[in-house]
Order: structure tokens, then sequence, then C-alpha cells
């Protein structure tokens, strides 16, 4: 695969990610490579960079490129998985396990990239829309996860969960997760749920402390259709919200579907990349107490 045209993401309005900006700019120049600038780095960098639209960036790069961390390469999933643009996270959050490219030697896992020497790694995503009345309300794509909460005030929401059209259950709980392998060691993980191989074929379904003790998260093929039907929220507003980012209050009745979806994300990463290395360092395994 060549990479011509470049496009970069940055974590919005995060000043810190200037200098680490500038000096990738300046590399790239240096490669001779075509770049083009989200605008979300509209004003970190000099006027003569070329900006464009998500979607214009997302049909015209060859690669993108993301700098900050995690929830940056989440924001940009979700805009660039449709055009099959690959894509590389130079982390400057903490250790997180998407953008796993150091902004201090960025240079060195860029240019075996760039050579075509890494490790590839297609992620499955999520499409999740909410029903009310026969019409669909919203819809939005998730690479972590998709949770319905309540937003305002410490109460809990009735629900019913079906897959593939089949009750699996009706529970009361604070939320409800539905996670994919990537978003299995984010808010599921806190919540309880199993840790997924970023490889499995599966989905994760997580409540958020259930009133009944005997409710446990469950795990459910990758091409299954999860229906979670809303029941009474009593005072409390309830919403559905993809990757922490995009979000949809539902009411009563309101049908919230989620099911695979067709495009995959596909990630590169530096050669001698570990998803267990990974795992071992953000959760302190093996670590003397």
């Amino acid at each position: 695969m060549q990479f011509n045209t470049i496009g970069i993401i940055v974590k919005p309005e995060a000043v810190v990610v200037t200098d680490t900006l500038a000096h990738l700019l300046a590399y790239l120049k240096n490669k001779k490579l075509r770049v083009l600038l989200d605008e979300s780095a509209q004003g970190l960098c000099q006027q003569n960079q070329t900006i464009v639209n998500r979607a214009q960036l997302a049909k015209q790069s060859d690669l993108v490129i993301t700098i900050g961390g995690d929830g940056t390469i989440l924001n940009a999933a979700r805009s660039i998985a449709d055009e099959d643009v690959p894509l590389v996270g130079i982390n400057i959050g903490r250790l997180g396990f998407l953008a796993d490219v150091p902004p201090n030697d960025f240079e060195t896992a860029l240019d075996k990239i760039l050579a075509g020497d890494y490790l590839k790694a297609e992620r499955f995503m999520l499409s999740a829309s909410v029903q009310r009345d026969g019409k669909t309300l919203f819809s939005s794509d998730a690479l972590n996860d998709v949770v319905m909460h309540v937003r305002n005030v410490a109460r809990m929401i009735d629900f019913e969960t079906r897959v593939d059209g089949k009750h699996v259950n009706h529970q009361r709980a604070d939320g409800f997760i539905v996670a994919t392998p990537t978003g299995s060691t984010a808010y599921a993980l806190s919540s309880g749920g199993p840790i997924l191989h970023a490889g499995l074929q599966a989905i994760a379904l997580v409540p958020i402390c259930p009133h009944t003790l005997s409710s446990r998260p469950l795990v459910v093929k990758a091409d299954a259709v999860i229906e979670i039907i809303v029941g009474d929220t009593g005072q409390a507003i309830a919403q559905v919200t993809c990757d922490g980012q995009t979000s949809f209050d539902v009411i009563h009745g309101d049908v919230i579907k989620v099911q695979r979806k067709t495009k995959l994300l596909t990630l590169l990463h530096p050669p001698g990349h570990s998803y267990f290395e990974i795992l071992r360092a953000k959760l302190h395994w093996n670590k003397n107490s």
C-alpha cells in the first residue's frame, strides 16, 4: 500500500498537540508527501497548510494520523471507516490501547509504516439507532461501545433486552453497555465486563450497577442484532451514547438497535506491537504490590 496523501486529525482545541503537530508536518514535508489537515487543527499550525473538512479528508487520504489519545482515534474512526482509510495514532495522552506511537520518537515508527513495515489490525465497529413509533430519530457508529444510561439523577432504568429478536431479559439498572472487543477494556471493563481479545468476533452486553445481583454480563456473536427497549425512566432523563462522544435522549418505548457495522476500521501499528504487552502495562499486571 502506497501512502501519498496523509490526513491529520488532532485532539480538538488542545494546545498540547502544537509541538508534535509542527514536528510531524516538517517530517512529512521532508518526505515530500501531500498533507491534509482536519478542521480540528485550525489555529494550531501555519496558515499555508491545506485544511479540509472531515469528509474530504477521509475521501482523499491514503493514511490518517491522529495526534491525541484513544478518544481522538474514536472520534476519527466514526468518520473515516466508510472510506477504508487506515489509521495510526500518535499518543500524547495517557497510555492508550489504540494510540501507541510515542510522540518523542514517532519518526522511527512512521519510517517503517510508510515503507510498508507495519502490523495491520482490523477492528469491527457498531451501528446504533434509536427508533420511536417506527421512525429512526438518531443513528451513529461506535468503535468502543453504545451505552444507555441516566444522565441527570441517580435513578435506575427499566429495560428489556432482545438478541436476534428473542427476549433475553427484563432488568433494572443504572444503564447498559454494548461493547466491541475494542471497547471491552473501556467502560465495560470498569462495569465488571469481560476482556475480549481484540481479534474476537463477539459483543459484550454489560449491565451497569444492576438491581438484581444475579444479572451478569453476556457475550454474544458479533453479527447478533441487539435491541434495548426502554421502559419506565421515572423522573430521570435517559440517553444513548456512542463512544462517549455522541448522544441522544431516549424515552419510554424507544427501541435502541445495535448491530455490527459492515465496514471495518483498519489500525496500523509499528512492528513489535503487542496487544498483551499493552494489557500488562495498562492494567498493571505482573507488578509487585
